[in-house]
Formats: structure tokens, sequence, C-alpha cells
């Protein structure tokens, strides 16, 4: 029998690309009314009737970054409250759990941040995710995943100017997903170091306009990581996976 991976917030960007991945697993994506991770209550009952054998924790508020600010309320409540509940849940039933967090919880001065380096979020929306994160790592059967992540394809018309990220498409980050479930701890997933705009430039068919870095508040000028932990993983798997390190056109 196939093992069973749970997607929350498998209804959104996310989901309708890891959808299409892989045939080893059985993939669950409940809807918001299935599985509301604010009720604790209600995720146990969800457990209880799917029997998962992995919970990808991808659930909670992203964007717009300035509704974290406007909505500190919905930002904790989802974010921390919601997390720490699917934490409870998973380690109720000793299932393991992967968390999608954000390379935006580094200080974001520097870049090329390691796993091991201190956090210090600049925003709302990442101080978010890194309260998340304390609930996680509170639970040793878990892999929190430090994403430099974006949409493919680039969505937006805008990109910021003067800040430098390692930005790989959401794409890529769903091919490896099946080769990651049994790490555990902090691994930091992106690609190449490249100006954010300069990135949006490259991989976007449509013009793109400069933002000022000065334009946006709070936001990190530099927020880019080193991926070595993850390339060592994924070249373990090189013969079984879809894509291996050298194909990562982003990683170039």
């Amino acid at each position: 029998m196939k093992k069973k991976i749970v997607f929350t917030g498998g209804s959104g960007r996310f989901g309708s690309i890891i959808k299409t991945v892989s045939s080893k697993y059985k993939l669950l994506f409940p809807s918001k009314k299935e599985l509301d991770i604010t009720n604790l209550k209600n995720i146990k009952k969800y457990f209880q009737k799917s029997k998962p054998n992995y919970v990808v924790h991808m659930a909670g508020l992203s964007r717009p970054m300035k509704l974290h600010e406007e909505k500190i309320d919905l930002s904790i409540r989802l974010n921390i409250i919601g997390t720490s509940n699917i934490v409870i849940a998973c380690a109720e039933r000793k299932v393991k759990l992967i968390y999608f967090s954000s390379s935006y919880v580094y200080p974001g001065k520097k870049g090329n941040y390691k796993e091991d380096d201190p956090v210090k979020p600049e925003m709302n929306y990442s101080r978010s995710k890194l309260g998340g994160e304390c609930a996680v790592s509170m639970y040793d059967n878990s892999l929190i995943l430090r994403l430099c992540m974006t949409d493919y394809p680039f969505t937006h018309k805008k990109a910021i100017s003067a800040a430098y990220s390692s930005f790989i498409y959401n794409k890529y980050v769903a091919m490896v997903i099946p080769y990651l479930l049994n790490e555990k701890g902090i691994i930091n997933i992106g690609g190449k170091k490249r100006e954010i705009y300069q990135f949006a430039k490259k991989f976007s068919s449509k013009s793109i306009k400069k933002i000022p870095l000065s334009k946006v508040k709070n936001f990190p000028k530099d927020s880019s990581v080193k991926i070595d932990k993850f390339l060592k993983v994924i070249k373990k798997y090189t013969r079984q996976a879809p894509i291996c390190p050298k194909r990562f056109e982003l990683l170039k």
C-alpha cells in the first residue's frame, strides 16, 4: 500500500504543481473546510480519518506581505497558532512533519546564510514563519525547509532592484519534495544568488519594471542562502530523481 502524504494548503499555487510529481505516494489535498489549521479538534479528526505517514505543512498566510503588518491577528492565528496545532496533532500520532518556512527568517543583511546562522526576521511575515519554526523544532520527527521560492512563471510586473535572493521556481521545489521526506532538521532550498530584478528579467517573458529597495518597507537587502546541504541530500538520489542537481537551470 502506498504511503500517504497530506499537504495542508494544497489547494494553493504549489499544490497544483505537486499533484503531478510523484506516483510513489498517495497524495491528499484536503480543503480548508476538511482541514482547518486553526481548529485542533478538526485537525485531529482529519488525521484520524486519513492516517497520513507524512504531513507537508504549507497552509497559512503568505501574501500580500503588507497584510501581515495590517492584520497581525490573522498572521499570528494562521502562521503561528495554526502551525502549532499541526505540530501537536502530528506529535500525537507520531507523523513525520515537513514545514514550509522562508529564507526571510535570516537577518537579510549579508546573504549566503547557512542553516546554523542566527535568525532575525525584519518583516512580520518572516516573524510569523519563525514563530511556526519554533513550534516545529520542538518536535523531533520534523523537517524545516527554509525556502527561497517564487511562482513559475514569474507572475509579477515589478521586481525589487538592489536586493538579492536565491530564488528558485516552485516547479523545481515540487520535484525534490519526495526526496526530502525522510530528512530532519533544517535545510535551505534555493538557487543561485541574484539580484531579484535581474532574476525576474532573465526568467520572465514579459517586461519587468524596477522597484527601488528604498520604496519597500523592511525588505531584506540580501536574503540569499547557502544550498550545500540541499545539494548533498539530492545527490544521494541522483539515479532515482527525475531531475538531478546539475540539471537545475536556476542553480547554474
